[in-house]
């Protein structure tokens, strides 16, 4: 099963987690909570809070549970041989449940992302799309809140192939897109003004309760969120002194675009280009200033409502206004090519399930969200992609460790 964990593969984690596993880092999942009872995530599931019911570790849906195994597993077995392993394995999850049956719900979240922020979380993935997280908003407030208090919010651009959407639109927050494994972007990941980075969210395995196996395939937007969470913690365990803006900018200065040609950064599609966990370890990148790259919300955000001028197609978009950042149901797919052998079963199991939203209800098919604010150029006084330093380990035989980044974008 490891070997179908292609990401793991590109990114050389065996090579990155020698420098750090994310110790010492909690991420905040605000979901639909995690189930602490799955192997691979024993031992690393805090108590958390359930702002939409009684238990934090239930998992009605399955998606707080792939998000977090994605972030923090730790396999299981002999040498942990068996299950999945995550990208930052030493790094704890919060557990925050705020969904409300297959949506998100628009006031739990809020409350939820307050919280997180209080038990000390540094990263927290939103893995989901809500409408009515605009600025102003009681979403948009609780982001600022947790920027404010120095924690990098991580949240999926969507699963309709439209523009980025709530909250990842917001001032300041990492809006992730999904490649697959040949480093294209997703046909069905939103793009446009105001991404950030990209990350691998095409066949992702992750842990899924409710199969029988325990695992489940998938596509989206939310697996490449929290695939850029995890990255998040690896680089906070490491560079325990940087600033939550200082740590998106280490992220974005080692970002690639490795062989897909761009106009122009940020680029509408990859944002900054495509993170890279061990580069964003081992580079030589300056701090910059402590508020980071991103555009920054104001001090006293402005209650707006979600009109036509908070972005484009309204009526849909109400009424898809909750969404996941995977794409929404599980299909059973027969006679898939490549399906995982587990144990000697097969199963296809393809879930498509984006980003997980709030409001309308995401049915059988991906999310679709409002617009977003105008993202100012990257700061010219900061140079967007460093070369490797003198002295660098040699380069690896896969893709992410062995193009160093495009240089005059």
């Amino acid at each position: 099963m490891r070997d179908k964990q292609w990401p793991l593969r590109v990114y050389d984690a065996e090579r990155v987690w020698a420098t750090s596993q994310g110790a010492g880092v909690t991420v905040a999942v605000v979901d639909s909570g995690v189930d602490a009872s799955h192997p691979d995530l024993a031992g690393q599931v805090l108590a958390g809070k359930d702002f939409s019911g009684d238990d934090p570790h239930q998992d009605d849906d399955g998606h707080g549970t792939e998000m977090a195994s994605l972030i923090a597993g730790r396999g299981h077995g002999a040498n942990n041989a068996a299950g999945v392993m995550g990208l930052a394995p030493k790094s704890k999850i919060l557990p925050v449940r705020a969904d409300a049956g297959e949506e998100m719900d628009s006031a739990a979240w809020p409350a939820g992302v307050r919280y997180a922020v209080d038990q000390g979380a540094k990263v927290i993935n939103l893995s989901f799309n809500d409408d009515n997280a605009y600025p102003g908003s009681k979403g948009a407030k609780a982001i600022k809140y947790a920027q404010d208090h120095d924690v990098v919010v991580v949240s999926g651009a969507g699963n309709d192939g439209g523009t980025v959407n709530y909250p990842a639109a917001l001032p300041g927050v990492v809006a992730v897109t999904a490649i697959d494994e040949s480093f294209k972007i997703w046909g069905d990941s939103n793009t446009g003004k105001g991404v950030t980075l990209a990350a691998p969210g095409v066949r992702i395995l992750a842990a899924e309760p409710h199969l029988a196996s325990g695992y489940g395939v998938a596509d989206g937007t939310s697996h490449a969120t929290a695939y850029v969470s995890a990255i998040a913690a690896l680089v906070r365990s490491k560079f325990p002194d940087l600033t939550a803006g200082q740590v998106i900018n280490r992220m974005v200065k080692s970002a690639s675009f490795l062989e897909n040609k761009v106009s122009e950064v940020p680029d509408r599609q990859y944002g900054y280009g495509i993170a890279r966990p061990g580069s964003a370890l081992t580079m030589d990148i300056p701090k910059g200033p402590k508020e980071g790259p991103l555009p920054q919300a104001p001090a006293s955000t402005s209650s707006k409502a979600a009109s036509g001028s908070e972005g484009g197609d309204s009526t849909t978009n109400q009424a898809k206004k909750k969404t996941k950042s995977s794409s929404g149901t599980i299909l059973v797919i027969a006679g898939i090519v490549g399906v995982l052998v587990i144990g000697g079963i097969v199963f296809a199991v393809i879930r498509s399930r984006g980003n997980r939203g709030s409001g309308g209800g995401s049915g059988g098919g991906p999310s679709q969200e409002g617009g977003y604010p105008d993202q100012p150029a990257y700061p010219s006084a900061q140079q967007p992609y460093p070369g490797s330093p003198p002295g660098q380990a040699p380069q690896q035989p896969n893709p992410y460790a062995q193009h160093p980044p495009h240089q005059g974008q």
